[in-house]
């Protein structure tokens, strides 16, 4: 669940298991998802997860939750400077 700092900060968790599983707080919304890449627009800006037989094992917007398993390749922050060079379906959308 979101907790915000003591300075008001807002926090995000993301734990990761051998690569295999991967559980993330403080998500607001999936924009997109395949089994190569996740799209997830968190507390903290828009996160890329890229990698192989990616399938969404639990989500909850409203605890802002959600556990992706299979094999993890990286995690990717999109801001004005990535987004365009992003081969997703992120960049293509902000091309």
């Amino acid at each position: 669940m979101m907790e915000q700092g003591s300075k008001g900060q807002k926090r995000q968790e993301i734990k990761m298991l051998n690569r295999k599983i991967l559980e993330i707080t403080g998500v607001m919304n999936v924009e997109s998802f395949d089994v190569e890449e996740f799209l997830l627009e968190t507390e903290l800006g828009f996160l890329a997860i890229r990698g192989q037989n990616l399938h969404m094992k639990h989500l909850s917007l409203e605890q802002g939750l959600v556990a992706i398993e299979g094999l993890v390749h990286s995690l990717t922050y999109l801001d004005g400077s990535t987004a365009a060079k992003s081969k997703g379906l992120f960049g293509k959308i902000f091309k």
